[in-house]
């Protein structure tokens, strides 16, 4: 697969909540300890991939992809008959990414393959 899925994230109203759920439902490690409160789920095998549990507006799952060029993806995404739902952002020492929607409504996350510098 050349543009991998590379991360998850669950969300819902008590994201603190849904923390303690999958830790407990699937022995996951979850370390919320950052400003954000942002519940990181590293990979704990080969095979698996790394996520974020968090308070959200609406529960649900999304999962982003990881590509080269985000606008040059935005632009094939929106070409295929999708619509950008969040414009490029970068979060400093973190991750650059932008939201789209498939055209049934899926919202899907795209990120940069490098992570950008810290301020």
């Amino acid at each position: 697969m050349p543009n991998p899925v590379v991360h998850f994230e669950i969300g819902g109203a008590d994201g603190a909540a849904l923390q303690r759920f999958y830790a407990q439902a699937f022995d996951w490690e979850v370390n919320a300890d950052n400003p954000m409160d942002y519940g990181l789920v590293e990979p704990q095998t080969e095979t698996s991939i790394g996520g974020g549990i968090t308070a959200a507006d609406q529960a649900g799952v999304l999962i982003y992809i990881e590509v080269d060029d985000l606008q040059a993806y935005l632009d094939r995404v929106e070409a295929a008959g999708g619509r950008t739902v969040q414009e490029i952002t970068t979060i400093p020492g973190m991750v650059t990414m932008a939201l789209f929607a498939d055209p049934e409504g899926n919202v899907v996350g795209i990120v940069h393959n490098e992570t950008p510098p810290a301020e």
